[in-house]
């Protein structure tokens, strides 16, 4: 005859967490339940799709995780590992915020419109303008 060992049924349960994330320069934090083993990478993209869902200001212009960094919102400096599981970091409250290099990226096209800008409008543009009372 033979047992059949019954499994605990805690060992099947997956563990939640219920975190929230500030995106900088937004109004208020999203809060997201979230697997404990879930990857910082994963949790960022789920962030994104979230906030552009709820149609949030500002608008982030990209929704490729690479450009962004999670942070802890404890008074450590340092940006999360992207493979780091969300849970190591022992905190529930964190900060997402654009890549240095993706916000350069963006002003150097934003520049880049303003002078065309600039050359569109060359005759007016620089001229100084004097008036006679």
């Amino acid at each position: 005859m033979l047992l059949k060992h019954r499994k605990n049924p805690q060992e099947n349960k997956v563990s939640r967490i219920l975190i929230t994330v500030n995106v900088l320069g937004s109004t208020g934090p999203l809060k997201l339940l979230v697997i404990e083993k879930e990857v910082v990478s994963k949790i960022i993209e789920i962030a994104l799709r979230t906030y552009a869902r709820e149609g949030r200001l500002p608008v982030l212009g990209s929704s490729d995780v690479n450009d962004f960094l999670l942070y802890s919102a404890s008074p450590v400096y340092d940006a999360l590992c992207p493979s780091e599981n969300i849970g190591s970091c022992g905190v529930r409250n964190f900060i997402l915020c654009k890549h240095q290099n993706a916000q350069d990226a963006s002003l150097e096209g934003q520049s880049r419109k303003i002078t065309n800008a600039k050359a569109r409008c060359k005759p007016w543009f620089g001229k100084s303008i004097s008036f006679k009372f």
